[in-house]
């Protein structure tokens, strides 16, 4: 066999020394995109700043949009923590994250919980998010499930725990998050469901409130047809008579509701 020209040789290895840093920038340039998409926002402004809309909000728009052709109208009234009703506090912690105040942004018990169902069920049932992650997937993330999403919604999550204090990571939440169909945070959902401000909020509806969460576009505050609400609607219930902010007569008043729609 002809030996390869010394010409020869050195184009091969030019073309290797070619193809191994383009490989090599193609790797490190990948691993730098990665890397800032993994990377949380800047959250520090948010301690003074109330945001104008979130990615939930866009996202929710522009399917809309796709879907009907027109524009979805938007309701949303900011109010600041001092007027959030103490009981809707209450039903909305107890309901979503009853561990808000003791974790760092994510609960891993919780979490793997959720998982145990998932595999139960053999699909993803629950996604064992708490308040501050799923206040991250609003204002920066897309609904789409998947372990890439989780992890970063996790990232935001620590980085909203350590910036902003858990009243202000409430406020935040309750006044985004979404409550139905272009409906966003408690002050709009309390005036669209029962005609008054959330200050106002009875117990029981506090609670109807809170156990639509975070399936406000399946279920209703006032629907009781379903076993999943009835049953969630009662636990909060439960819990709240304990801790005192319910009475045992609003308890009993709304379990005889609850009841004649069906078994609890």
């Amino acid at each position: 066999m002809k030996a390869s020209s010394p010409v020869r040789q050195n184009r091969n290895r030019a073309a290797r020394r070619i193809l191994l840093f383009t490989g090599i920038a193609v790797s490190v340039f990948a691993v730098w995109m990665a890397v800032l998409w993994l990377l949380p926002p800047n959250c520090s402004d948010l301690k003074i700043r109330n945001p104008r809309s979130t990615a939930m909000m866009r996202y929710r728009e522009a399917q809309y949009l796709k879907k009907t052709g027109r524009r979805l109208w938007r309701s949303q009234t900011w109010i600041s923590f001092s007027k959030l009703s103490p009981k809707l506090i209450e039903a909305v912690v107890i309901a979503e994250d009853d561990n808000f105040f003791r974790h760092s942004g994510f609960d891993l018990e919780g979490m793997k919980d959720a998982f145990e169902k998932d595999l139960h069920s053999g699909r993803i049932v629950s996604g064992g998010s708490t308040i501050t992650q799923q206040l991250a997937k609003n204002l920066y993330l897309n609904p789409a499930r998947n372990p890439v999403r989780k992890i970063r919604e996790a990232v935001i999550a620590v980085k909203l725990n350590r910036r902003l204090s858990k009243r202000r990571i409430l406020e935040l939440y309750l006044n985004v998050i979404e409550w139905g169909r272009g409906i966003y945070g408690a002050e709009a959902a309390a005036r669209h469901y029962y005609g008054k401000s959330c200050s106002d909020l009875t117990a029981e509806e506090a609670v109807r409130l809170a156990s639509v969460l975070p399936n406000p576009l399946v279920f209703a505050p006032e629907d009781d047809r379903y076993y999943r609400m009835r049953k969630k609607r009662n636990i909060v219930a439960q819990l709240m008579v304990r801790r005192k902010t319910m009475t045992r007569e609003e308890y009993d008043a709304l379990v005889s509701e609850l009841s004649s729609a069906g078994r609890l």
